[in-house]
This record gives structure tokens, C-alpha cells and sequence, in this order.
């Protein structure tokens, strides 16, 4: 099966911030009978699974594990909106599978753009013990859904590049079943998806689609995934130029999502081309949010050295999460590159302080 996919944002979801609320009250408006509550947060609050399609071959995926990755999310409503011009495509997809999405599996961090749930557990290494009332729920919908694809969609951090130029705007990884990172037939499954997405997205998005590593975790969601026999898919989706409100990520990620869709439609379970995989770039670490070059501090003795600066996001209510610049790195960070630049030469350190603090919120300017 093959057919143009065309990208449409929905509208309802402008921001990158997406409050629990909305997010239900606008499912249940729209999609009620595809809805299915698999039960609550810690918090009380509903976890919903929607339901589409009626094909042979089953998919389960979810967004929100971590409360603050929101593009999975939104890039689910766009890929529903973007039927509404294509009901054709629509159509066709309902044939060919089955797939059961949870929306925010992490209501109660998604509404405090936090990471870990309310109870502070990341989700994503509660596999084992099953401290979360999160993850029993997800391991219930798996255990009894039958399915033949998972996957498990999140956000990464804007320090990922894929040569050191250019961002890791979207990552991908086949999860390690055991420590030898063996390449086993499931993951070979989830290779080939992967290598389909990359062949048919990679013109789109040159140099900056790339390959997580896949050091194994014996507590992870992806990894059990895998030993458990379901060939799994990890979506990252990084930073693009200039976008930290990720509105091209979420493009991009909605686009890959339909192929994933489409590669496990195609192959149908097969490994073809599986080894193309590994022609996708490692991620690399390269980068902070701002560096500040060749910075003159206010000492009693000479002092110039750079200042690394990322931004850390908050939210503190209204539509927006924000971006608080954090002081990470002071000295020399000649090794990595700031996707801002800012030479100092010969410019004023204007700060209450003879330094910048380690771990705290920017207390200077450059003048």
C-alpha cells in the first residue's frame, strides 16, 4: 500500500503545552465512540485509549510516558486531522490495522509539564516493580491486546545532534533485549520499520534523523517489550533550527508516525532491508541551548572563560510552557557547540555577582 500522506496541524492544538482537560474534553467531543477509559491516574485523572481501525495486524503505541514530551501527543491529533482532506487515505489505513493509542498516559506530570509522574516515578524504568498505577495499566492493555507492533513515543533534550552540525530533530531505536545487545528477530522487526521510516522521510529532513543508542535497560518499557516478543519502536523528537516550540518537530514526527503506520502495513512482519538501520547516524551529544564565548569576569585577577547556558522548561500556568535559561557549564567548552553563539570580546560582564552560579538561573548579561 502506498499513498501521499498530507500534513495538516490541528488547529485546536496550537501550543506545545497541552492541559489534560482539553485534551479529553476534545476526544470525547470528537472521537467518544472510538474512546475506551482504561482507567486513572494517580491523580484521579481519566487514561484513555482511542481506538482506530478494524485491520488484522495490531499496534499499540502511547505519548506522554513522560509528562513533559508532548509532540507525540500532538502529532496524533494532527495525523487525525489531516484525514479530514484525505478520507481515502483514511479509509484505507481502517483495513489494514488495528491501532490502540493512549493519550497521556501521564495526565498528572503532562499537566505539571513534569517529567515523572505525581509520585515522582519515571514511568519509563517502572517495568519490574510496578510502583506506578500508570504502568499497570499499559503492561494490562499489552498483555491482553495481542499485538504485533508497540510503539513507545517520546521527546529528547536539543544537546542531540546527529554529526555534530546538525540536530537530532528525530531519533529512533530498536530496544536491546538483553545486555550482548543481540540483534534478535524481533528487533530486526522493528529495524526494518525504522529503515522504511528513514528511506522515505530522510530527503524531507536531510542530516537530521537519527539512531539512539541502544544500551540496554533491564527496566525499561521497550527493552521488556522485546524480550516479551512484541517488535517495538522508540520515537525521540529532538530540536529543530530555531523551533523550540518543536512546531517543525511535530510535523516532521507526524510524518514519521504514518510511515511507521505505512512500513508495518507493507512488511507485514517481514525484516527486508533490516540492515539499512544501521546506515542512520548515532546520536551524538554536541550541544548547549547559548554559549557564551570569551567571557571577562568581574575577579581581582584575569579571568575569561565560556559559559554553557540551557534552557529549562517550566510552566506556571496559562497556554505556554516557558523557557528558563539554567547556567550548566562555566570554563572551557571549546569541545561543544551552542546552537546560539554569543562572542564576549570586549564586552561588559554586568552581574551582581563576580561569576555565574553553577546549576542556577542566568544572573548575568553581556553589555
Amino acid at each position: 500500500m502506498n499513498h501521499d500522506f498530507k500534513y495538516q496541524k490541528n488547529p485546536d492544538f496550537p501550543q506545545r503545552y497541552i492541559s489534560p482537560q482539553k485534551l479529553f474534553n476534545w476526544l470525547q467531543k470528537n472521537y467518544v465512540a472510538l474512546l475506551t477509559e482504561i482507567g486513572k491516574s494517580t491523580f484521579g485523572q481519566p487514561i484513555f485509549k482511542f481506538s482506530f481501525g478494524s485491520g488484522i495486524i495490531k499496534v499499540a503505541a502511547w505519548s506522554q510516558m513522560h509528562g513533559n514530551e508532548s509532540t507525540a501527543t500532538l502529532s496524533m491529533l494532527d495525523f487525525l486531522y489531516s484525514f479530514e482532506s484525505d478520507l481515502a487515505l483514511k479509509q484505507t489505513l481502517e483495513k489494514s490495522i488495528t491501532l490502540d493509542f493512549v493519550f497521556m498516559l501521564n495526565p498528572d506530570g503532562s499537566e505539571k509539564w513534569t517529567r515523572r509522574n505525581t509520585m515522582d516515578i519515571d514511568l519509563n524504568r517502572d517495568y519490574n516493580q510496578e510502583e506506578s498505577v500508570e504502568i499497570k495499566l499499559l503492561k494490562n492493555l499489552i498483555s491482553n491486546g495481542n499485538y504485533d507492533y508497540a510503539l513507545n513515543l517520546h521527546d529528547q533534550r536539543t544537546i542531540f545532534t546527529t554529526d555534530g552540525v546538525n540536530p537530532a530533530t528525530l531519533s529512533f531505536l530498536s530496544p536491546s533485549e538483553n545486555e550482548e545487545r543481540e540483534v534478535t528477530e524481533n528487533r530486526k522487526k522493528s529495524m526494518a520499520i525504522i529503515a522504511y521510516i528513514f528511506e522515505n522521510l530522510n530527503k524531507k529532513l536531510p542530516n537530521q534523523i537519527g539512531r539512539y543508542s541502544d544500551e540496554f535497560y533491564p527496566n525499561s518499557v521497550g527493552d521488556n517489550l522485546m524480550k516479551a516478543g512484541i517488535p517495538t519502536i522508540l520515537f525521540e523528537g529532538g530540536h529543530f533550527q530555531n523551533d523550540y516550540l518543536r512546531q517543525e518537530t511535530r510535523k516532521f514526527y507526524t510524518e514519521a508516525f504514518y510511515f511507521a503506520i505505512l512500513g508495518i502495513i507493507n512488511l507485514n512482519g517481514s525484516t527486508n532491508n533490516f540492515e539499512n538501520y544501521f546506515e542512520i547516524p548515532e546520536n551524538r551529544e554536541t550541544h548547549f541551548d547559548v554559549i557564551y564565548r570569551n567571557v571577562t569576569l568581574n575577579t581581582d585577577f584575569p579571568c575569561i572563560l565560556d559559559v554553557a547556558v540551557q534552557f529549562r522548561e517550566d510552566y506556571s500556568g496559562g497556554d505556554e510552557i516557558i523557557f528558563t535559561p539554567i547556567v550548566v557549564e562555566v570554563g572551557d567548552v571549546g569541545k561543544k557547540k551552542g546552537w546560539k553563539e554569543i562572542d564576549c570580546t570586549g564586552k561588559f560582564f554586568k552581574c551582581e555577582k563576580k561569576y555565574p552560579k553553577l546549576n542556577e538561573v542566568q544572573n548575568f548579561e553581556i553589555v
